[in-house]
């Protein structure tokens, strides 16, 4: 038996235009998943669709949409109803990150930083929710990060701890309103991986020190090591999963 098989399934998947998002978008193909990729930049979007349809032999539809909308988003539901008439996974994965000392914050890049990875978070679970209501059957995966469960001392970044921490609590407050009605909602806690968004933070001679000393597995984390997270809490096996927040993060938040 096959746990992770998604044939015939609907994954859809924001932040989907690079990074994680486009990694965790193919491990969802790989096991038959149709795709709903989503982000603002179209031509990455089309790029990706591309790629994804000829390697896996799904069928994709490219949507760009600001999550921090909610017009849009219902727009984006619509759509997604209208090719493939099912929703079974919502990977709630667009997300943005102010690195400044606290004091240095303003109040515009602490507002965009709740808009974008708690607000968007929140508008998209609530729209894709009310399809699975309907069908009775859900797999809601929110990224959070490991900044949502903890503090640090090397990058600077309260805004995201803020939001991150949000998006924690709120899987579990949608995880208890939902559950009864067939639909689970989980987070993944990513620790460091390389992404465009932390690309330039990890590949300094400082950081990388710290890593190795602040990480047990003393590196950060490869291309494909959150996919299977992701899978697990896809799948339909995992139906007693629900309210869990998931440290992939190399042991960081174990020390």
């Amino acid at each position: 038996m096959n746990y992770f098989d998604l044939t015939g399934q609907v994954a859809v998947v924001t932040g989907a235009s690079t990074g994680l998002g486009v990694q965790m978008a193919k491990a969802f193909a790989s096991q038959g998943a149709n795709l709903v990729l989503v982000a603002r930049r179209q031509n990455l979007l089309e790029e990706n669709k591309k790629e994804i349809e000829k390697e896996y032999g799904v069928k994709v539809l490219a949507y760009p949409c600001d999550i921090t909308d909610s017009e849009k988003v219902k727009a984006l539901v619509a759509a997604t109803m209208k090719e493939f008439g099912r929703v079974d996974i919502l990977v709630n994965n667009a997300g943005t990150g102010a690195v400044a000392p606290a004091v240095d914050i303003t109040d515009d890049q602490f507002n965009n930083e709740l808009k974008i990875d708690l607000f968007g978070t929140f508008i998209c679970a609530r729209e894709f929710a009310k399809e699975m209501l309907k069908a009775k059957y859900g797999r809601i995966i929110n990224i959070a990060s490991m900044y949502g469960l903890v503090g640090n001392m090397a990058a600077t970044c309260s805004p995201y701890h803020a939001a991150k921490g949000g998006v924690v609590n709120l899987t579990r407050a949608l995880a208890a309103e939902w559950g009864k009605d067939g639909i689970t909602v989980n987070s993944i806690c990513p620790g460091y991986f390389w992404t465009p968004l932390t690309k330039d933070t990890l590949e300094t001679d400082w950081f990388s020190a710290y890593a190795k000393n602040a990480i047990p597995l003393g590196r950060y984390g490869k291309e494909g090591e959150l996919d299977t997270c992701a899978l697990f809490l896809a799948s339909k096996f995992s139906s007693y999963v629900n309210g869990q927040n998931i440290a992939v993060d190399g042991g960081y938040t174990a020390i």
